[in-house]
């Protein structure tokens, strides 16, 4: 019989065995220590970590038991890797950190003009942002489209305020290695 300690990681609760939980503890202080980030933003970093632990957590686990244990806690520290890019406490370097994922569409709050509409479009469709925004003042010229296009995109889309959302917005899977690319935006 194990010991089973509950915890909550990104507002979800979860059971961990005695050993998983003490496994989760020592990745996430390697973790913490290998983060080349200000002090200041360590916690910020440390929480949408904790965020994305639960989100793998919840869909390694059924809906009914959600008792998490060694296996899944090693499995989901491989996934993540640490921020260096490095695996090294849990087995071999990140095959491919990188590869692309379907990306989803954002305004980009680090490359905005006014809202970040045309710069969250131009990263979605791999187009150059000036670009975008040239045409986008075309259309508001040409019988004032663009500006109704713009608000509602605005209000429709959802800003990439997160770590996890840039890179999804990128295109590259949320691992520890590509959100610390974009903590420090």
């Amino acid at each position: 019989m194990k010991n089973i300690i509950n915890v909550s990681l990104g507002g979800r609760g979860f059971a961990l065995e005695e050993d998983a939980y003490n496994r989760l503890n020592q990745y996430l202080e390697h973790y913490r220590a290998k983060l080349t980030v200000p002090e200041l933003q360590k916690s910020e970093v440390m929480q949408e970590m904790e965020e994305r632990i639960g989100e793998l957590f919840a869909s390694e686990t059924s809906s009914g038991a959600r008792v998490v244990t060694l296996p899944i806690v090693e499995k989901v520290a491989g996934v993540l890797g640490m921020p260096d890019g490095s695996n090294e406490t849990y087995g071999a370097p990140n095959p491919n950190p990188t590869s692309r994922e379907a990306k989803k569409l954002y305004r980009d709050a680090d490359n905005k003009s006014i809202a970040g509409v045309c710069s969250g479009l131009a990263t979605y469709l791999d187009l150059d942002v000036a670009l975008v925004r040239v045409l986008m003042l075309v259309a508001f010229i040409f019988g004032s489209a663009g500006l109704w296009i713009y608000i509602i995109l605005w209000i429709v889309m959802p800003i990439a305020d997160t770590p996890a959302k840039r890179c999804e917005m990128h295109g590259v899977p949320p691992t520890a290695e590509n959100m610390s690319r974009f903590y420090n935006k």
